[in-house]
């Protein structure tokens, strides 16, 4: 079988964060979080990456990012844009905010062949995520009107920012690690010894630390193009007035389970998640990696001198 592809989403500028975080080094020998997960998605088997971004930020990605990881793995570029919408569709006035990352993910139809992951450019999953993932869709098969996906799955205590709050997709999983529902809570953080959300900054539920969370980081075969784009339609249709709506990935694969479409499975990860949803993360992703080199996961210099 072909060897899979990981399409990048690294189309966003953290808004909360203030820049272009996805070219800030946060390893000793000036890498950046990409280079960590190209470097680990090369080892657990993928054969090529298509990184979603926007024609604005093209050369800066390019320039700091795209040449150095061309010379290790084959590479296409996709690019989202508030226009490209289906036939009857425009952009309506006062619209700035991108369409999602069902929108991200759609771009990049046209570059992939064959089973594929997703993964956010600013997300640090480790080497063990990539590994249950690219095992699961080197084999993956989807049977007569059931898909075969996959989700790695974190423990929400592994996945929290020490400097405020983060939206994360509560899971439900049934005994058989297959995903029942992904609820989005946006606002979740660390209050005294609880871990715990809100929906209107007033009221807190407590949330258990080892709560199956997902992290966009998903395996897929072919036919979730298909249904990314027949749903985008009927979103537009609904939500194109709306000047903060998105069009979601986990969105998309609710749906599809509740349909009886989809078989999610639900892969366990022992690793921590670090990323920089906040300009003040960016030491504390510093300092894991500097942990991760000196226990000798990964070398000082990822790439060698090269």
């Amino acid at each position: 079988m072909t060897a899979p592809t990981l399409v990048v989403m690294a189309a966003g500028i953290g808004r909360r964060y203030g820049g272009l975080k996805q070219v800030d080094p946060v390893g000793p020998g000036g890498e950046m979080i990409l280079d960590y997960s190209v470097h680990d998605a090369l080892a657990a088997g993928f054969g090529r990456a298509v990184f979603v971004i926007r024609r604005d930020i093209e050369n800066v990605f390019r320039e700091r990012i795209g040449r150095r990881l061309e010379r290790r793995i084959e590479t296409a570029y996709a690019f989202q844009e508030l226009d490209a919408l289906p036939e009857g569709f425009a952009v309506p006035a006062g619209r700035e905010k991108p369409w999602g990352t069902g929108h991200a993910v759609l771009a990049a139809r046209e570059a992939v062949a064959g089973n594929f992951a997703v993964i956010n450019a600013d997300d640090f999953y480790g080497a063990a995520s990539f590994r249950a993932l690219g095992e699961h869709l080197r084999s993956a098969r989807d049977a007569e009107g059931l898909y075969d996906y996959a989700m790695v799955g974190f423990e929400l205590a592994k996945t929290l920012s020490e400097h405020g709050h983060v939206a994360r997709g509560i899971c439900r999983v049934t005994g058989e690690g297959l995903l029942e529902e992904i609820h989005e809570r946006t606002r979740i953080e660390r209050r005294g010894g609880a871990i715990q959300y809100t929906g209107d900054g007033e009221a807190w539920t407590d949330l258990a630390p080892d709560a199956v969370v997902s992290m966009n980081m998903w395996g897929f075969t072919p036919g979730y193009f298909e249904e990314l784009a027949a749903r985008f339609v009927p979103f537009l249709r609904e939500r194109l007035g709306d000047p903060k709506a998105e069009f979601f990935v986990p969105t998309v694969v609710n749906d599809l389970v509740a349909e009886g479409r989809a078989r999610v499975r639900v892969l366990p990860t022992p690793e921590r998640w670090v990323g920089v949803t906040y300009r003040e993360d960016l030491q504390s992703v510093r300092r894991a990696i500097r942990a991760l080199v000196d226990r000798g996961v990964y070398p000082e210099r990822l790439w060698g001198n090269g």
